[in-house]
């Protein structure tokens, strides 16, 4: 038994009746196929690789620490990142 939802295709009328319903829509517009093969390329590829990728790790600080950070708002995460290579500039982690 399969989970997945049965796909219902629209019948030749239905597909048309949507198509006249897109052209007269005046918001859209038609990506030339050559235009539209060359977004597919690029948005299939997703972020582009970063030079030094952040790891993805479970760590636990005391409290205090975290509502420090998080008390000065968003991109607090970001802002241990950066206090913790600060600390590795003057000190060898033991």
């Amino acid at each position: 038994m399969s989970s997945r939802p049965k796909v219902i295709k629209p019948s030749d009328g239905e597909d048309a009746a949507i198509n006249r319903g897109i052209a007269a829509d005046p918001d859209t517009f038609e990506v030339p196929s050559e235009e539209f093969n060359k977004l597919r390329r690029l948005g299939a590829r997703g972020r582009p690789k970063l030079e030094s990728p952040k790891i993805l790790v479970s760590i636990r600080y005391d409290a205090e620490v975290i509502d420090a950070f998080k008390a000065t708002g968003d991109g607090w995460q970001t802002r241990i990142n950066e206090a913790l290579k600060d600390w590795l500039k003057n000190h060898q982690p033991a």
